[in-house]
């Protein structure tokens, strides 16, 4: 009896060994919050994910995947490198280049024998490597009609944006070496600024008037100046062409007169009815949910089509899938739109993971994992050595349901861009599962704020110099002291000259 069971345990072994290393399909969008993805619940149930949820069904729910910088390019610079973005030397949108001769983990796959393809949005200025493959939109790209890039060739398309990277990401993996693994990184602009959706998708929550979150109306009382001076409300902040009173750019004529069929009595009425104030903003508010929850649904179906393909080709047993954004965004909480900040709706990004064989179906986790993580995840699941100067950590033991002892109970953020769209101050802090304090650094602002999310989840009183916090604070600001000195950041930040050559 014995023997048969050594036999089989060997046999075992043997087939493990010979399985080869996973495929890679990591399915980015664009300040898509996790408040709509439905897998995470939220109370006020915006919008239902169905094809984004079988991601969760089948793996792992990560509930504090955070960012170490939120905003589109920086955090893209943190996925490919796993490292923080003084080290990758990605900033911001305003004056940062990538340095595409720097070590990234496709690089590192695809000497490791795999097969690459970047498809979508970049946003990173200079052009991809480390990619067999790359078919991109230029900058932030448009929503009708995009112009791409296909390996430094400009092409135009026809078609709408999500559902052109879908169909350009099924036919590379159709068109792929099939004998070797694949690393596909599929990048949606959706639902991106100005929340254009596509034709099929106008009306589709049937005029519903959405709850509307508590801090619709913040007044920022019990915050600092940084948090009144930003400009990106629903009140102040919204144009024209995100309240679609204007036509979004590369439609044709025939799609501006579908459009106008929607839109058109809509923005009469709009207009007849001479709104201000409050009733404004909640207008406002209801108009950005119908679109930007409108752009998730063709993302969404797109995520259907690729797993659908996977599961046609006998592929989903040996595919890691990963669902994540580039940051968190807002939905009118706090009266804004947009990102940034540390805080939580911003710092915060949904993360999915089905990697059969490895993670629980149904399952979820609280660890405090981040986008820097990707990268030695992939390369560690790949079989591939971890360059010693990785910040992000291998998510492995997180995703099997046994997070490590030694797992990180604290976290790094550091907000780069100012002055510059939004007006959001430069600030770094510490985040943990219950605190975080934060520093705004530049003269202009210079002051401290701490808040206990224990108490206050909504983030709407700083406890900064408390008497009852004195502990805690010295405490923050110990670990916030070694995180710096670890992470090696510079003390002042690089000079805008130095930023404007990386």
């Amino acid at each position: 009896m014995r023997s048969v069971l050594a036999f089989l345990i060997l046999a075992a072994a043997a087939v493990a060994a010979d399985k080869p290393p996973p495929n890679v399909v990591f399915i980015f969008s664009d300040d898509h919050a996790y408040q709509a993805v439905s897998a995470y619940g939220h109370p006020l149930r915006l919008n239902e994910t169905p094809n984004i949820d079988r991601i969760a069904k089948g793996g792992m729910r990560l509930d504090r995947c955070l960012v170490p910088n939120s905003i589109c390019g920086p955090s893209r610079a943190c996925v490919l490198t796993g490292k923080y973005n003084h080290a990758n030397g990605f900033y911001n949108n305003s004056n940062s280049k990538f340095d595409g001769t720097q070590t990234t983990f496709p690089k590192l796959l695809q000497k490791a024998g795999y097969q690459t393809a970047m498809i979508g949005k970049w946003h990173l200025i200079s052009d991809p490597t480390g990619f067999d493959h790359w078919h991109i939109l230029p900058g932030q790209g448009i929503y009708y009609n995009p112009p791409m890039i296909k390996n430094g060739v400009r092409a135009k398309e026809t078609g709408y944006v999500t559902d052109v990277i879908t169909d350009r990401s099924l036919e590379w993996l159709k068109g792929r070496d099939k004998n070797k693994p694949f690393l596909l990184m599929c990048q949606h602009k959706a639902p991106h600024r100005e929340w254009a959706p596509a034709l099929r998708h106008l009306g589709h929550d049937k005029d519903r008037q959405y709850p509307e979150p508590d801090t619709l109306f913040d007044d920022y009382a019990g915050r600092g100046k940084a948090e009144k001076n930003q400009d990106m409300t629903l009140a102040n902040t919204f144009t024209e062409l995100d309240a679609k009173l204007k036509y979004p750019a590369g439609m044709t004529d025939a799609e501006k007169a579908e459009w106008d069929k929607y839109y058109g009595p809509r923005n009469e009425a709009f207009t007849k009815a001479k709104l201000s104030g409050k009733e404004l903003v909640r207008w406002r508010y209801n108009r950005y949910l119908h679109d930007y929850l409108g752009c998730i649904r063709a993302v969404d179906e797109g995520v259907g089509k690729v797993l659908d393909y996977l599961d046609k080709e006998g592929l989903s047993d040996n595919t890691i899938v990963v669902y994540a954004a580039d940051q968190g965004f807002y939905l009118g909480e706090h009266g804004w739109f947009d990102k940034r900040w540390i805080f939580e709706e911003s710092l915060r990004t949904p993360c999915l993971i089905r990697w059969p064989g490895v993670t629980k179906p149904g399952s979820t986790s609280g660890a405090i994992t981040s986008v820097i993580d990707f990268a030695p995840t992939f390369l560690a699941a790949a079989g591939v050595k971890l360059p010693d100067d990785l910040h992000g950590r291998d998510m492995t033991p997180v995703l099997k349901g046994e997070t490590p002892k030694d797992w990180r109970k604290s976290f790094y953020y550091h907000y780069y861009e100012y002055p510059g769209p939004h007006s959001v101050a430069k600030h770094y802090g510490v985040v943990t599962n219950r605190f975080k304090l934060v520093r705004f650094y530049e003269k202009e602002f210079d002051y401290w704020e701490l808040f206990d999310r224990e108490k206050d989840p909504k983030e709407l009183t700083s406890v900064w110099g408390k008497p009852e916090y004195a502990a805690a604070q010295k405490e923050l600001e110990a670990e916030l002291a070694r995180l710096r000195a670890e992470l090696k950041v510079p003390d002042p930040d690089p000079a805008e000259t130095e930023l404007r050559k990386r």
